[in-house]
């Protein structure tokens, strides 16, 4: 299931980096709507990595993933674990929007589903997910930029 995503936001491109990198307890402040607090867990945490078990609200996934952003304006994320597949990887790319904000674009490559409801989680992700993913993220950036002002 690999799909790509583009968008833009209010943010600027320090406070979409720091949204995505940003692992202390603010991170599930910022990524409220999406991210369940009983599945948020920080096994391990670097300068430019972290390991987080994550999952979304409302639902029973959740994923073990490696995030790396050596360079700035870029995070990636490897999959180590899930309730669904067996691999997984990402990377989230953010540049200085033409008008102002960012311009986010995302790329998402998870498989090998883990039996029929690996399949079904999957498959739902790669149809809702081009459209979901790109605004409930970017109502979530928009609205960092607009309390951080």
């Amino acid at each position: 299931m690999r799909f790509r995503f583009s968008f833009h936001t209010r943010a600027t491109p320090e406070q979409v980096c720091t949204a995505f990198t940003d692992v202390s307890d603010r991170r599930l402040q910022i990524w409220r709507r999406t991210l369940d607090p009983a599945k948020y867990e920080v096994r391990e945490a670097g300068d430019h990595w972290a390991v987080l078990r994550e999952g979304s609200r409302g639902t029973r996934i959740w994923v073990l993933l490696r995030y790396e952003w050596p360079d700035p304006g870029t995070i990636r994320w490897t999959l180590l674990d899930s309730d669904h597949c067996d691999r997984g990887r990402g990377e989230v790319v953010v540049t200085p929007g033409a008008g102002g904000g960012s311009r986010v674009d995302v790329v998402i490559d998870h498989g090998a589903p883990r039996g029929l409801r690996g399949r079904a989680i999957l498959l739902g992700q790669r149809l809702a997910g081009p459209l979901a993913f790109p605004r409930l993220w970017r109502s979530t950036l928009d609205e960092l930029a607009a309390t951080s002002v």
